[in-house]
């Protein structure tokens, strides 16, 4: 708030020394920052972030087609005292790396090589997608909008070691996600489908695709200090000016992060300096009359920016491939995120401003999206009359982009976006304990009114509401819709799995305190009581194997099929175990007499191993 009071002084301090009319487009930032001023209010608001919550930052802003602000802040090396150097800093720019992908289709199409309306299949070797659920086609369009229905499939997409990259088209066969919704009908954010595109670029062209970028965006443009080619240790001079990845520890420390390996590339495998990330945000905003040169007719530079899909009119969508953001002029943009790198580039072409911002820490969101939003602005947020009231809206959603398939499903089910109504025009979210509250425009259209910075992305949303009730929220990245279990379902699953845990985790040391009295007493043991200890240890296995596959992702999620693969097999195994131990309990069960106590502790135990069972079933937990 202080900051905007801030900006809201200055514009008036200027409009009353200047008699003529006071525009934000003759030299401020969109939001109206006098350019003169930019470098001072760009160093007071890193000042509170740079050092405590991010280790370093690059920050280049564009007016006219020239870098009026490029300046590093921290460090690229914490250890070594190496500041951050927009000119010469290499770090990761994550999905930022996928607008070369969609420049690279639109260069093909130009030239007639590439029809972005057509079925991708007929690129593609045959029975090359395997596992389409829809007969419907997929087109370039599709990919470029994350609206062909592929469902979130993160295995065998990071690699802790270049030994284990695959080719492109390996990797694509390998981490093949099941398509779960219809193309063309909900966006759902998509590193397979960039990817996939990318491929198809190479069937057509005939080369890697890192070398189709190198010739005609790198080379043409200049950037001399980038490459999507990886290992990137192969490139000696990159990996010389590589800035190191971070984690924030405690106390304000930075937590050096290990090296991480994709082959997807194309969805995120870019490592280049700022000042190169800026040459290509010039090239799409070419000043008069001047010509890009990524394309040969300014009409296709005028088409990619143009808008490719929107949920509704009047809200944003994308642009055949960017995103489209609601500021007080139209922008488009694309963040990215690695393992241990963040990024984020804005260009707003009507007010030829672009702004680009380098991390070198993962899922950095106050100078990434912060920053960004004070220097562009939102969009009017004028309320019409007779809107619908917010209770329409209200409900638990799931986000689009989630994994349908195997035990990463129950993700997804942690951290549901709330909605509730705050009164008949505005509403608050929560998602994962970060809030904001979104007022009502227009029919069903939300903008953001405060909130935490993760939701400025999102700073529009659009609820598809029919009789009443929403069925989906239209918002960047990925689309909502509603929670698909209720909230007894879920309490009473959460409910069975804390039993089981706890009651197979603890009962072993209860089994051997009882056998260590037994023995004392010199009591016969009953022929069921082996049974008993086997079911017992079957169930005991199957919660430690639970429990090291929850920490094993929790502590890195970006894991190959394969490492998990064992604690696949062994819930198959100690899942056997338990339904052999259970059927012999019941065949001897009547071979000796029990006591009311002794049959209470083994149908306790055989119902706990069914519940269980049961609950691995539904949540997917043997693939």
């Amino acid at each position: 708030m202080i900051k905007r009071i801030s900006i809201f002084l200055h514009i008036v301090f200027f409009s009353l020394c200047f008699p003529y009319t006071f525009s934000a487009a003759e030299n401020t930032t969109p939001s109206g920052i006098p350019i003169e001023e930019l470098e001072q209010f760009v160093d007071e608001y890193a000042e509170e972030y740079i050092g405590s919550t991010v280790a370093g930052a690059a920050i280049i802003a564009i007016k006219d087609n020239q870098i009026v602000l490029s300046k590093g802040y921290g460090y690229a090396d914490v250890e070594n005292q190496i500041p951050m150097n927009p000119d010469t800093t290499v770090l990761e720019w994550g999905s930022i790396t996928k607008l070369f992908v969609w420049v690279s289709a639109m260069q093909l199409a130009e030239q007639g090589e590439l029809d972005l309306e057509e079925d991708i299949r007929t690129y593609l070797p045959e029975e090359f997608l395997t596992k389409l659920n829809y007969d419907d086609p997929i087109t370039i369009l599709n990919l470029m909008h994350h609206n062909a229905g592929f469902e979130e499939y993160i295995f065998d997409l990071l690699f802790e070691s270049p030994e284990q990259l695959v080719d492109l088209e390996e990797s694509l066969k390998l981490a093949e996600p099941e398509q779960v919704y219809k193309p063309g009908e909900v966006v759902a954010y998509s590193n397979y489908s960039t990817s996939l595109a990318a491929y198809i670029i190479e069937e057509i062209t005939g080369q890697p695709f890192y070398d189709y970028v190198n010739e005609h965006i790198f080379d043409e443009l200049e950037m001399n200090h980038s490459t999507m080619h990886l290992p990137v240790e192969d490139n000696q001079e990159i990996t010389r000016h590589k800035g190191i990845g971070y984690f924030p520890g405690e106390n304000g420390d930075f937590m050096e992060s290990q090296s991480f390996y994709i082959s997807m590339y194309p969805s995120g495998g870019i490592n280049g300096t700022a000042a190169d990330l800026a040459k290509f945000a010039q090239a799409l905003m070419p000043s008069e009359p001047e010509k890009t040169s990524l394309f040969q007719e300014d009409q296709t530079l005028q088409k990619l920016l143009t808008t490719s899909y929107a949920p509704e009119e009047g809200v944003p969508g994308l642009a055949h491939g960017f995103w489209e953001y609601d500021g007080e002029y139209r922008g488009l943009t694309h963040s990215g995120n690695t393992v241990a790198y963040s990024s984020n580039m804005q260009i707003v072409p009507e007010d030829n401003f672009a702004i680009v911002i380098l991390t070198n820490q993962a899922d950095e969101i106050d100078l990434l999206f912060g920053l960004t939003d004070e220097l562009v602005d939102r969009g009017d947020q004028t309320v019409r009359e007779n809107l619908p009231p917010a209770a329409e809206v209200e409900g638990s959603y799931l986000s689009a982009r989630r994994t349908f398939n195997g035990f990463m499903n129950l993700y997804a089910y942690l951290a549901p976006l709330d909605v509730k109504p705050m009164d008949d025009n505005e509403i608050e979210l929560d998602l994962a304990g970060f809030k904001a509250t979104y007022v009502q425009t227009s029919p069903y259209v939300y903008k953001l009114k405060s909130g935490d910075d993760v939701f400025i992305p999102s700073n529009v949303m659009y609820f598809h509401v029919n009789d009443g009730m929403s069925e989906q929220i239209s918002t960047a990245y990925a689309d909502y819709l509603p929670m698909d279990k209720n909230t007894p379902f879920l309490l009473i699953s959460l409910g069975l799995f804390i039993w089981c845990m706890v009651y197979f985790l603890i009962s072993p040391f209860v089994l051997m305190v009882l056998a260590f009295f037994r023995r004392r007493r010199k009591r016969k043991k009953a022929p069921i009581a082996k049974w008993n200890w086997l079911l017992m240890l079957s169930g005991t296995l199957l919660a430690v194997n639970i429990a090291v596959l929850i920490i094993r992702m929790l502590s890195n999620p970006m894991r190959t099929y394969s490492e998990l693969l064992p604690h696949f097999i062994g819930n198959y195994l100690f899942t056997a175990t338990s339904i052999i131990a259970v059927v012999m309990m019941i065949l001897v069960r009547k071979k000796a007499p029990l006591s009311k106590m002794q049959k209470t502790g083994y149908l306790l135990t055989g119902f706990s191993s069914i519940l269980f069972i049961i609950w691995l079933i539904i949540w997917q937990m043997y693939a």
